[in-house]
């Protein structure tokens, strides 16, 4: 049976839920980008960094806690009732959030990784029962569309928050105003979470074994075993592999090959997110609510295809570059030949020669 899935944004049991996930993903990409920014275009020229490598570094930093703790977070979302730990864990949100004000306001990188380490931690520990829960919550012919919404969400999310991230941060006051964004976000985040139907826990009396080495390797294992579930892991693996390293190298990818500046990275931002949420929409109506994976090679080799052709591109721009720099006018640098950079010495010795 085929449903509207955005009748789930009408219910109770949905609407909270889509609520407290958009809100968290929202901070954490109004967070991320507006350090990206500031790495790329001030903070790496002040303190002669490698700009590429920080964001790289950054990247890695935020990614890091899901290989470190995602086996730990799975196993607590198991033994503990899922909205008592989404409450923990949104209270936890505000304080990074009033930790990463401090940071802004120090302006030091240092501190700024170590907050984005925290939120990454805190967004793994919320992750599996963001999904987890959906079956609880939702009908089974439901799923598909309950999935497409919140991943939909999540990249809107992203979007909006990469947007604004990147606006407010150059801007005067702007890291103040996103100091305020997060914390009143993650606050209206937390109060959400208290409208989450609370259910009962999965397994209770699960033995928590916080050696994540060693549970990481069990549950990998145990999914072997099953090769529906370890494929669509490595689909999963594969698909926020692609999108994690598009994402952190737009910024460099705008600046260093296109030539560009912070408002070029979010168009690439916003292309790559308005993508990913129509095709995440999509998939109710073309799977018509069944759980199946009958378009994801179809997408991966569109994917892969459309990667390479961004390449060739990116290296016809280049070669370009090379040639003719793309430096806005009015600005130090910009060529001779354009009297909107020439000063009035300069105007009037040319004006000279020229007669």
């Amino acid at each position: 049976m085929i449903h509207n899935q955005f009748d789930l944004l009408k219910t109770r049991r949905f609407l909270p839920l889509f609520i407290t996930q958009f809100l968290g993903a929202f901070n954490d990409n109004v967070y991320k980008n507006a350090l990206v920014i500031l790495i790329t275009y001030v903070t790496a020229e002040k303190a002669g960094l490698n700009a590429q490598i920080m964001i790289t570094l950054a990247a890695g930093i935020f990614i890091l806690p899901f290989f470190l703790f995602s086996a730990t977070a799975g196993q607590l979302a198991d033994k503990y009732e899922k909205v008592f730990l989404i409450r923990i864990i949104k209270l936890v949100e505000i304080l990074l959030m009033i930790g990463a004000t401090i940071g802004f306001m120090m302006e030091s990188v240092a501190f700024l990784m170590t907050v984005l380490f925290l939120m990454g931690t805190q967004s793994t520990f919320f992750g599996p029962i963001k999904y987890g829960i959906l079956p609880e919550k939702i009908e089974q012919d439901e799923l598909i569309g309950g999935n497409g919404l919140i991943e939909a969400g999540t990249f809107v999310s992203i979007l909006i928050g990469t947007i604004l991230g990147g606006l407010l941060v150059l801007t005067e006051n702007g890291l103040l105003l996103i100091s305020a964004m997060v914390i009143l976000v993650a606050f209206l985040g937390w109060v959400s979470s208290f409208y989450i139907p609370e259910g009962k826990p999965a397994l209770p009396g699960l033995k928590v074994n916080y050696n994540f080495i060693r549970e990481t390797w069990v549950i990998v294992s145990h999914c072997r075993r099953t090769p529906e579930i370890f494929l669509s892991i490595l689909g999963i693996s594969w698909f926020w592999l692609v999108g994690a390293t598009f994402l952190s190298q737009f910024p460099t990818y705008a600046k260093d090959i296109i030539g560009g500046n912070e408002q070029l990275v979010i168009l690439f931002l916003a292309m790559f997110t308005v993508g990913v949420g129509i095709g995440s929409l999509l998939c109710n109506q073309m799977l018509k609510g069944e759980v199946e994976a009958t378009f994801v090679p179809l997408g991966i080799i569109g994917v892969s295809l459309f990667t390479v052709d961004l390449y060739f591109a990116s290296q016809q721009r280049s070669t370009v570059n090379r040639d003719t720099p793309m430096i806005p006018r009015g600005t130090k640098g910009y060529p001779c030949s354009r009297s909107t950079s020439i000063s009035p010495a300069n105007r009037v010795s040319s004006t000279s020669v020229g007669n």
